[in-house]
């Protein structure tokens, strides 16, 4: 994020940004990008960025991470691996009512910026930019990257959760667990978002299914 985009989400002056993000620079807690190892963001001299590094990252709120990744151990070991589908799709699930609330609360704005604002509230640090054929949803903080550096099962849940709310194929680009600095994830301009209930989401992906079946034995 840039100093002027950190000065309004934190509602101070971008001076006093800057002079936090020297004392985290020289820290070792945050990097400078230059322009070069920045996105693609279209016309114009692109701001400097910055982003949290590994250390940074640990003075969130992280603790308990190798007692989480032992428990995981045990429960593929003990359950599979579909066990821990299972746990990603349930984990994202207050993620979905918080989108689900704001989408009924502002029917007309972006859901894109709905979504973003849902996974802000677990301590994503998520913000939307623009890309040449849609948005990009990039993620700058992960509340579960150590664990998820293990069993990336957790990301792909995420990445599915996108998709089903937004109603398109989104495609992940990088992501923290991945050792990448950003988790970013392009999300095409043709979104159609689903109404959001339950029952009548899973009567929908019954019937596309069904059709998708029609139309392979139709081609055999």
């Amino acid at each position: 994020m840039s100093a002027p985009e950190l000065a309004a989400h934190l509602d101070i002056t971008p001076t006093a940004v800057r002079r936090h993000l020297n004392g985290l620079i020289e820290g070792g807690q945050v990097v400078e990008l230059e322009p070069d190892d920045q996105p693609d963001r279209g016309r114009g001299r692109p701001a400097k960025s910055f982003q949290l590094t590994d250390l940074g990252r640990s003075a969130f709120n992280q603790a308990y991470d190798d007692l989480a990744v032992q428990a995981l151990r045990v429960l593929v070991e003990t359950a599979g691996s579909d066990a821990l589908a299972k746990l990603g799709e349930q984990r994202y699930s207050d993620i979905e009512q918080r989108y689900r609330g704001l989408r009924a609360a502002h029917p007309r704005a972006d859901p894109v910026m709905a979504l973003a604002n849902a996974l802000n509230a677990d301590g994503y640090v998520t913000k939307v930019d623009d890309a040449p054929a849609g948005s990009q949803l990039c993620q700058h903080h992960c509340p579960v990257a150590h664990v998820a550096a293990e069993f990336p099962q957790l990301c792909e849940a995420e990445t599915q959760m996108f998709s089903r709310l937004l109603g398109t194929r989104v495609q992940r680009l990088a992501t923290i667990a991945h050792g990448d600095g950003i988790c970013t994830t392009n999300i095409p301009l043709d979104i159609t978002v689903i109404e959001h209930r339950p029952r009548e989401h899973k009567r929908a992906v019954k019937n596309n299914r069904a059709m998708d079946i029609n139309r392979e034995a139709t081609s055999a």
